[in-house]
């Protein structure tokens, strides 16, 4: 090996065998019989020789070795008498380990003692890899080959001419593999990672990845200066089953001096978990009657430990089955996968609706001295099937009932079936095979009791049947099951006895229709309207009278039913509908008690010409003077055709002026029109008489007066208002009255105007009077906005010059004039306001101010633009900075007191005299 170079030693240091020399010392002490560790674990290769040695168990029993024995579960592997673990025939392993139990059995005390070994298949990437040997305390150290013994060489290194150079070609490590729930003591340790270069300079060593310095922290660490690395707590495969760590070397300055290595630990499994049921308590069912193999249900149980492993191989048995009846084995339950099925006939849900099963779950692959077991409960109801028909509790039942009744029980049918009540193989189905050809009856299901209930559907006449013999036959709403037959008891026969009652008697032809001409005389026999007794084996009488008969035309004789009139019948009555009149009878018998049925008369009445005709309209108005103005006139009938028009109208013979003033044209067989004979009547009301006949047979007449008003009238044949107010009677002199009233009216109208006109005028007037003294609006004045005084500012003063003294500034010309300037001329005369202005001449006053300022060529604005940099040579005012308000001057304020009490704050200020 060159200088230099170096190699990453993995020293695999046997933890175990300081913690069995400890155990040694403690054995000393207090002596317990057993295997030193309850699992053994080894490194082995695939392929395995047959003799070949594996791993040396190591049992005590406190009495030496003599008369112990070893022996194992497994054909492929057995123990020598020094406790030597070897193959029995050449074989490769399949899996990734082997897993098989080693009993030591002392033939003096003839006790047993079991431990687990566990063979791990070792993955290397060369020849080296599978001859390491690792020592700890569930791992044996396996033949050794150089290089030398617990050193791994990741880089080999090969001579050539050159001298030695180094093949960068890593190994395959290992695993190191720790058991969990390690009593300690800890830290306790695992492996020793060692570079050679760490006989020439300081090399630290330390761990990365989960369980070092990622969550889980600390479950591994490393002595920086040794390379010891060691497992700091117990191990829970449950929570995690391995971990990849990296070993880091850098000299003491950090720099790195090796390649990191990847070590994969292992956490071995211990039996520590009880396999766990899913549920407590399972709920399977299976039909009664079924065969033997029927499967049932499947129970689970799930076990955290390595499931590879027998410790989380799980195995299933039935501890007890609870009742023992026909059997007490009536189930089995498939060992591995959970499955429970019927293994014996004779299941009756009658007998026995349910089972209770205890089954037991164990790891270990069963094994009931090793393993751990938990308990569950299954539950298997035995389901109902059709096997059990329906059968009458009697052979004949009997029931009675009235006739003409329907929706009525007759009678109850009872049933017994041992089925599951209120199931589709329980429900019993009822069907009448005999004895009722018509359809009388149904047997409805009491979805209670199960009974059948016999019910009239079709009303029953005691004069055609007085009794049935019903054939029932039950069945259920499932079909029975195979091979059950039905039974003889599943049919029945039923006895209904007919009971006869007092019917009411009844009109055959109900509604009656007859037809007669109307106004037959009172005592005119009509019809006979008779009734039938249904009774035939009852003698009973019978009775009529009137029920209805709202215009009391009719009477009835109460013996025979014979219909007579006592009143005129008449067509136009109120009482006829479309021609027809209504009447309703009564027909009672004698019985007990008694019965009454009713029917109805309808009389139809034929028209006989009995109404004259009667004039339309009654009013109506025509021109004094005759024109194209007529009067339409027609007639009503009450009677019907042919009774009716044409009808004939005419003018009476008297009074003579009737037919001398008008006169009446035919138009067709129903109007006519009325018009004036003469060339001029005067206006007024006139009662025309107008002879109507109708077309009846005999005809009849009818005279009838229309009102006509006569009337003046405009060029349009219209009546005018004048003539129509004279038509209706008023004279020239209530007319004139009637327009003085208006007039007078209007006047009163207009005046009432004109006076609230100028009331609104004077309260303007008043407004405008005012006294400008009293006037607040021009006393009351806003002085916020004047800011403070020349002493309060501190401005510059001495940019404001005079203009004597700006010699240098060159002077006008003459006409000339800047546009900010105010024009030199006439001062402009504005009207004075008088003291007390009249009120007509403010607005004068107003518009004379208005023409003035518009004609004032000094008036301000100038210009649009104007130039605030001269404010003249002087002031006669003094500073308004010097003004004392509240003491300056003699002014009296007490006037101030006599403002109200608005000015009542300033009254006190300024008012009042002179402070004390």
């Amino acid at each position: 090996m060159t200088a230099g170079a170096g190699v990453l030693l993995v020293l695999l240091s046997l933890s175990g065998a300081l913690r069995a020399r400890n155990e040694d010392l403690t054995t000393r002490e207090t002596c317990k019989a057993g295997f030193s560790e309850d699992d053994y674990t080894a490194l082995i290769s695939q392929n395995i020789l047959e003799g070949e040695k594996l791993l040396q168990v190591k049992f005590s029993s406190c009495l030496g070795t003599k008369g112990t024995q070893y022996e194992t579960n497994s054909v492929d592997f057995k123990v020598g008498a020094d406790g030597t673990v070897f193959a029995t025939r050449e074989l490769q392993v399949p899996s990734e380990q082997v897993t098989f139990t080693v009993t030591a059995w002392d033939s003096q005390t003839a006790k047993r003692w079991d431990a687990m070994v566990r063979l791990l298949v070792a993955q290397t990437s060369s020849s080296h890899s599978g001859h390491k040997a690792q020592k700890g305390k569930k791992i044996m150290a396996l033949d050794p080959s150089p290089p030398p013994k617990d050193t791994l060489l990741p880089w080999p290194q090969h001579q050539n001419s050159n001298g030695l150079r180094r093949r960068k070609r890593d190994w395959v490590i290992p695993p190191i593999n720790v058991p969990e729930n390690s009593r300690g003591p800890f830290p306790q340790q695992l492996v020793r990672i060692r570079s050679d270069k760490d006989n020439d300079i300081p090399i630290r060593y330390s761990i990365t990845g989960v369980g070092a310095d990622q969550p889980p922290m600390e479950v591994f660490s490393i002595d920086s200066m040794s390379g010891r690395m060691y497992v700091t707590r117990p191990m829970d495969r449950e929570e995690h089953a391995s971990y990849h760590l990296r070993a880091h070397a850098v000299d003491m300055n950090g720099n790195k001096v090796e390649n990191p290595i990847d070590l994969y630990i292992y956490v071995i499994d211990m039996n520590d978990n009880r396999p766990e049921f899913i549920n407590q308590v399972y709920n399977g069912s299976v039909d009664e009657g079924s065969k033997p193999g029927t499967y049932v249900m499947t129970v689970t149980a799930n076990d955290a430990d390595d499931s590879t492993t027998a410790n989380g191989m799980v195995r299933y048995r039935i501890l007890t089955q609870t009742p023992q009846s026909p059997s007490q084995n009536m189930f089995t339950i498939n060992s591995e996968t959970g499955d429970i099925v019927t293994v014996a006939a004779g299941l009756d849900r009658e007998k026995v609706q349910q089972y209770s099963v205890i089954v037991q779950a164990t790891d270990m692959e069963g094994n009931l001295n090793y393993g751990l077991s938990n308990t569950a409960t299954a539950i298997i109801t035995v389901t109902d099937v059709n096997d059990n028909p329906p059968e009458f509790t009697t052979s004949t039942f009997a029931g009675e009932v009235p006739e003409n009744r329907v929706e009525t029980v007759v009678a109850n049918l009872t049933v017994m079936d041992r089925d599951q009540p209120h199931s589709p193989n329980w429900n019993a189905v009822y069907r009448i095979i005999s004895g009722d050809p018509s359809g009388h009856f149904s047997v409805r299901t009491d979805p209670v009791t199960n009974e059948g209930m016999v019910t009239v559907v079709k009303a029953v006449d005691y004069e055609l049947n007085r009794a049935f013999m019903l054939t029932v036959m039950v069945s259920n709403q499932a079909p029975l099951a195979s091979g059950i037959q039905m039974s003889f008891q599943s049919t029945a026969g039923v006895t209904i006895s007919i009971m006869d009652i007092n019917e009411a008697p009844y009109f055959p032809s109900n509604h009656k229709l007859i037809r007669l001409e109307e106004g037959v005389p009172p005592g005119t026999v009509l019809t006979t309207f008779s009734a039938v007794d249904p009774d035939r084996f009852m003698q009973q009488a019978v009775r009529y009278s009137k029920l209805s008969d709202p215009a009391n035309w009719l009477h009835v004789n109460t013996t025979n039913g014979q219909i007579t009139t006592a009143a005129v019948l008449d067509r136009e009555s109120l009482y006829t509908k479309n021609n027809v009149y209504e009447a309703t009878f009564l027909a009672a018998d004698n019985g007990i008690p008694p019965a009454s049925g009713t029917g109805t008369l309808q009389i139809y009445l034929i028209d006989i010409n009995d109404n004259a005709p009667e004039l339309l309209p009654k009013e109506a108005q025509i021109c004094e003077k005759p024109n194209l103005n007529a009067i339409n006139i027609t007639a009503a009938d009450a009677d019907v055709d042919p009774n009716i028009g044409p009808y004939v109208f005419e003018l009476p013979f008297i009074p003579a002026a009737v037919r001398k003033n008008w006169t009446i044209t035919r138009l067709n067989g129903d109007y006519a029109q009325l018009s004036l004979r003469i060339l001029y009547l005067e206006a007024g009301m006139y009662d025309v008489p107008i002879i109507v006949t109708d077309s009846g047979n005999p005809p009849l007449s009818n005279t009838s007066i229309i009102k006509v008003k006569v009337c003046p009238c405009d060029d349009n044949g219209d009546c005018t208002t004048i003539g129509a107010v004279a038509a209706a009677g008023l004279g020239t002199g209530a007319i004139v009255a009637i327009l003085i009233c208006i007039l007078i009216l209007l006047t009163m109208v207009l005046l009432f105007v004109v006076w609230m006109k100028r009331r609104e005028k004077e309260r303007h007037t008043k407004q405008l009077l005012i006294d400008p003294e009293d006037d607040v609006r021009d006393n009351i004045l806003k002085y916020d906005e004047e800011g403070g005084g020349e002493e309060d500012q501190d401005y510059d003063l001495s940019q404001l010059q005079q203009p004597e003294a700006m010699g240098h500034v060159p002077s006008k010309a003459p006409g000339v004039r800047r546009v900010d300037e105010r024009p030199v001329g006439a001062e402009p005369q504005y009207p004075v306001r008088p003291v007390v202005p009249h009120p007509g001449d403010i607005g004068e006053f107003i518009n004379e101010g208005l023409r003035a300022a518009d004609n004032d060529p000094t008036a301000p604005p100038y210009d649009s633009l104007l130039v605030f940099d001269y404010e003249g040579s002087g002031s006669t005012a003094g500073s308004v900075s010097s003004l004392n308000s509240s003491s300056s001057g003699d002014q009296d304020y007490d006037y101030l007191n006599d403002w109200g009490p608005r000015f009542k704050k300033l009254a006190d200020m300024y008012g009042g005299g002179e402070e004390d």
